[in-house]
């Protein structure tokens, strides 16, 4: 993102999140906040011009957007079971879960990590919209290029102590691959053991067909002119040695024929996910793993942290 500007793609991708719960029964993703945050006539303009949210790569792109917000949310929900308490939104954006939290009051802590610049404009909009923000809710203003993670999460009053789920969703592609993995590094090393990310990478062109990499082609292109340009993507199987390297254990990397499999199995329309992306979650290990642990073996050993 350009510099002393709010990110263009978090407002794109909060529309997405609103045009879904206006055109597509049955809802993968319940966000009746995303309605409120974009605006009352960004709303009506969805529902009077719904065609331009209706086109294949739109189609694509608003499925995998659901469905990696559902994922995590899912995936946060079994955290809590287990006794997580602390939940950190990497590249928050427009994202509403911390004002529809379903969880009694002091359940969980939300933090919300993103750009000093989109930061504030997000809270523009919550105030233009009236919407409230809860006191279980931390903003935390980081630039990822230049910042440690780390340090602001201290300051901010995240417990290393303590197990955190981290949900990191839509911005991995727009760093340099060495800024992402600075980042999990940051946090196989500072957070507890047990914790889990949930995070998406673009899956690198040469591991894409023909049409995926057209489709790839065509969204990278728009991206870029908006000023946004993808920086990164990786090769799934380098990814896994990479992160195991670090001492993050992969529990599930879910490619487009799982999450269609997963979320949109038996629907009449044409929402489902493309070929472009993956959706992946990995635990805190703390020491490099060689081979895969059992996942549930890795939760028991990190309960007394639990």
């Amino acid at each position: 993102m350009e510099p002393n500007r709010p990110s263009l793609t978090a407002h794109r991708v909060a529309m997405l999140r609103a045009a879904h719960q206006i055109l597509d029964d049955p809802r993968v993703f319940d966000d009746p906040i995303a309605l409120r945050i974009v605006g009352e006539q960004s709303s009506s303009g969805i529902s009077s011009a719904p065609d331009q949210y209706r086109t294949p790569i739109a189609t694509y792109l608003r499925a995998f957007l659901v469905a990696r917000s559902k994922y995590a949310e899912d995936s946060l929900a079994e955290a809590i079971k287990r006794g997580v308490r602390q939940y950190v939104i990497l590249g928050a954006g427009l994202d509403t879960f911390a004002y529809r939290n379903p969880y009694p009051s002091g359940t969980l802590r939300v933090f919300e990590v993103d750009h000093p610049c989109t930061q504030a404009w997000k809270r523009e909009r919550l105030d233009a919209e009236h919407i409230s923000m809860p006191q279980s809710l931390c903003f935390v203003p980081v630039d990822f290029e230049k910042e440690a993670l780390e340090g602001q999460l201290l300051k901010a009053g995240v417990r290393t102590d303590e197990p955190s789920f981290f949900s990191w969703l839509g911005v991995t592609m727009y760093l340099p691959a060495d800024a992402v993995m600075a980042t999990m590094r940051s946090i196989a090393l500072s957070a507890a053991r047990g914790s889990e990310i949930v995070f998406d990478y673009a899956l690198s062109p040469s591991a894409l067909g023909p049409g995926d990499l057209s489709d790839y082609r065509a969204m990278a292109a728009r991206v870029a002119a908006l000023g946004e340009p993808w920086r990164s993507a990786f090769d799934p199987d380098l990814l896994s040695a990479d992160l195991r390297a670090m001492g993050l254990t992969p529990a599930e990397d879910l490619g487009p024929d799982e999450l269609n499999a997963r979320f949109f199995k038996d629907r009449t329309d044409a929402l489902r996910v493309g070929g472009r992306a993956h959706l992946i979650k990995v635990i805190v290990w703390k020491y490099p793993c060689e081979g895969t642990p059992d996942i549930e073996q890795s939760h028991a050993e990190a309960g007394d942290l639990l």
